[in-house]
């Protein structure tokens, strides 16, 4: 049972769901249509199956390890991803000035799903090469891009952030690290980061680190914080001076090399303005946060795919309607249950990806300067959900693509439990989902004074509208719209309280999240028949009446949670916990 890549499912979205036309003129010019996009999705997923696949749960069993103070990844990485750049897949999306193909967002979303599918471990080294090849395109000096732009988008180099310290978490205010001016506008680096992905590795080539310090002026907080270029070696090829203290030892993601990274010293280069760091490194912490979510959606198909499989053929027990003994365990309720949950979320969240990546295709290179700055702002009040529901659903898919399995779930040999650990960190890195959901109830729903959001309402209202005969799909997901704008509402009302916001985030990101998904499974069902496929004119419809019988109904007991505010939350005191 091998990574299935979900060509039909993408085909279907690209030619029935989704039109291409939609995006920029730009890419049109370039010769950018859906024939190009599958031969290249189909490409890409056959190096995910055939390459990357076999690679994961070898590469989770040995780990990486440390040798004379050398980062050795798991055997087959460094020879994976040499292929990987040699294949071009890491200049797919990259601005062409610096050798990047140019295409299209959308398909670097839909490589980066099956990447992380395929091996988790492996994909955080190029996906984290894009993010701060992002940020240096957004926010560095010319002569910085012109050095290092080149070999980073072609995957020669690879890039890194470095902004967590142990007193820094997510209060990077508290962050130490140092920057001393040096001849030459060169900074001189110094304090120690924790858990920096990708922070070393023998794939060969220079490993550049955005690095967030403190100019010896700066402001207290994060109005101080400055981001800085440091290169594992210097322009004349020497030695810059950082080292890796320790990798971390983690529940998961075993062969992807989490450092301790020591910066004694070491030669840097300011990238943006001085102390307006984070404004930088927000670029690459967007970027990644979408990534991330992708992560979760990526492993979520990869247990459906290995649970179906093995239901079909396991054995075990009658069926309900007193069949053949023994029976395959796909006749159970309660397996259906858990698949059908789980394919509920991957073939949603896959079509909500792909309308997000449309939309920052739109936001960089439409003509119009007002659809871009539209496009721009629902991408940012999306980025929390797709992120923390993404890997929310993701996770919890994993367990109950593990539970399929019953105790050889629980074993290695199968993978399932790898799935699981792996899973449980997109939860965690790049921003933990509580923050996702405080930054969607407090900072995201205010945007415009709440035009956005009621905007984006709209958007889905207006789809529902067009649906005719499948009314059966369309009301129960107008009916959880219309609590979704509620809530809303009071959210709105209540922006001042901090507690309020923070009792009912949690539960209203997810409200929001199923919303989405029902939004899109009206539209896949609409689209269905259109579909010269069979198979997918049958499953769509019934998938869609599941998710809105048995998944869209927590909205409910969700917003009861939301409308009971912050006082169950606060009426226990601290010293009683």
């Amino acid at each position: 049972m091998s990574y299935v890549p979900p060509i039909d499912d993408l085909r279907f979205l690209l030619t029935s769901m989704f039109d291409l036309e939609d995006l920029p003129k730009l890419f049109r010019e370039q010769g950018f249509d859906s024939g190009l996009a599958l031969a290249l999705l189909e490409e890409a997923g056959r190096f995910s199956a055939e390459t990357l696949a076999p690679l994961n749960l070898p590469g989770d069993t040995a780990g990486c390890r440390m040798e004379n103070g050398k980062v050795i990844t798991a055997p087959g990485f460094a020879n994976a991803y040499r292929r990987y750049a040699e294949n071009g897949w890491c200049a797919l999306s990259a601005t062409p000035e610096f050798g990047g193909q140019g295409l299209p967002h959308t398909m670097q979303v839909l490589v980066d799903e099956m990447v992380s599918g395929a091996n988790l471990s492996f994909g955080l080294f190029p996906g984290l090469t894009r993010g701060a090849a992002e940020a240096l395109t957004a926010h560095g000096s010319e002569a910085l891009k012109q050095a290092y732009l080149p070999r980073m988008v072609s995957g020669e180099w690879s890039g890194v952030m470095a902004l967590t310290e142990a007193a820094a978490g997510t209060d990077l205010g508290l962050l130490r690290t140092k920057a001393e001016p040096l001849a030459e506008g060169a900074f001189a680096i110094t304090g120690t980061k924790i858990f920096i992905s990708s922070g070393d590795h023998d794939f060969g080539g220079n490993i550049i680190h955005l690095v967030l310090a403190r100019l010896p002026d700066a402001p207290a907080g994060v109005k101080g914080i400055s981001l800085f270029l440091v290169p594992k070696f210097l322009p004349d090829g020497t030695p810059n001076s950082l080292s890796v203290g320790a990798l971390e030892h983690k529940m998961g993601i075993h062969a992807q090399p989490t450092c301790v990274m020591n910066y004694d010293g070491a030669t840097g280069w300011l990238v943006g303005v001085p102390n307006r760091g984070l404004n930088a490194m927000f670029t690459m912490m967007n970027t990644e946060r979408l990534f991330v979510g992708l992560q979760g959606l990526g492993i979520a198909h990869a247990a459906y795919c290995k649970a179906a499989a093995y239901a079909k053929e396991r054995l075990q027990g009658r069926t309900p309607s007193g069949g053949m003994n023994p029976a395959p365990i796909i006749e159970h309720a309660d397996v259906r249950r858990m698949l059908l949950s789980v394919r509920a979320f991957v073939e949603a969240g896959r079509a909500l990806a792909i309308w997000v990546a449309m939309q920052i295709d739109i936001s960089r290179h439409h003509e119009d300067t007002a659809a871009r700055d539209a496009a721009d702002k629902l991408v940012s009040l999306l980025t929390p959900v797709v992120k923390a529901a993404f890997t929310d659903f993701g996770f919890e898919s994993a367990v109950m693509a593990q539970q399929v399995f019953g105790g050889h779930g629980y074993v290695r040999e199968w993978g399932m439990e790898q799935f699981v650990r792996d899973a449980r960190i997109a939860q965690i890195y790049e921003g933990t989902n509580g923050v996702q959901a405080l930054d969607l109830a407090g900072r995201k729903l205010g945007m415009d004074g709440g035009a956005v959001v009621r905007g984006f309402f709209h958007r889905i209202e207006a789809d529902l509208c067009k649906v005719e005969g499948l009314e059966d799909i369309v009301t129960p997901v107008r009916e959880a719209l219309a609590l979704l704008r509620e809530l809303t509402e009071h959210l709105l009302a209540v922006s001042a309280d901090g507690a309020e916001i923070g009792a009912a985030s949690v539960e209203y990101l997810r409200v929001f999240a199923l919303v989405c998904f029902g939004w899109m499974w009206v539209g896949i069902a609409k689209a269905a028949p259109g579909s010269e496929d069979a198979g997918i004119r049958e499953a769509k419809p019934v998938l869609a009446r599941f998710f809105v019988t048995r998944m869209l109904p927590q909205a409910g007991a969700l917003a009861a949670s939301v409308k009971a505010g912050a006082g169950p939350l606060a009426a226990l005191p601290s010293s009683l916990f």
